[in-house]
């Protein structure tokens, strides 16, 4: 499945911090079907979504 990152979110945020996580909760809030995977390489938060094909429906 390919993805399309909307935000990154460096990994070492204040501890109880969760800015990523409170990010894709506001997207889902406004429809959007985000959420928070990690990106070991780059140490960091990502938030992304589902990318639609282009053939889709096809």
């Amino acid at each position: 499945m390919r993805r399309t990152v909307l935000e990154r979110f460096p990994a070492g945020g204040p501890r109880g911090s969760w800015p990523a996580e409170e990010f894709a909760a506001e997207r889902r809030g406004e429809g959007v079907a985000a959420e928070v995977v990690m990106d070991l390489d780059q140490d960091a938060f990502l938030v992304v979504v589902p990318q639609q094909s282009a053939d889709r429906g096809r």
